[in-house]
């Protein structure tokens, strides 16, 4: 799989997606069996504990929150990073990030989340607040 259209996937059926059937689902095609994410105050392992924490993210900034792609996906030899930002539809931007990723047959194995220092303040944004 292409770079941007994996990393943007990822944005859209997992960490926009508010249906858990289907954010499992995108989480199967999109990951490898046993990835890791790293966010600003936790990591988690596994396909599962993914999609939870995506799930997470969106039941605590409520149904107009979403993530929002800037630009495409730059990266080469399993490697790639996608800026976002992220708020309610329609709002004002309430963080910014880019999500680095290490792709293995064309997966994602490993996802970084990286929000941006001037956001600090709502850094749980992309993050389970465990």
């Amino acid at each position: 799989m292409r770079l941007s259209p994996l990393l943007r996937s990822n944005l859209e059926r997992v960490f926009n997606e508010r249906d858990a059937t289907k954010r499992e689902l995108a989480v199967r095609e999109l990951f490898v069996a046993e990835p890791v994410l790293y966010e600003p105050t936790s990591s988690v392992l596994g396909r599962a504990a993914i999609s939870e924490a995506a799930g997470k993210v969106q039941e605590r900034f409520g149904p107009d929150f979403s993530f929002v792609p800037e630009g495409a996906a730059i990266g080469h030899h399993g490697f790639a990073c996608l800026r976002w930002h992220a708020g309610p539809k329609g709002g004002a931007i309430a963080v910014t990030g880019m999500d680095a990723a290490e792709i293995v047959d064309g997966k994602i194995a490993r996802l970084w989340v990286l929000v941006n220092p001037s956001a600090s303040s709502n850094s749980a944004v992309h993050s389970t607040g465990a």
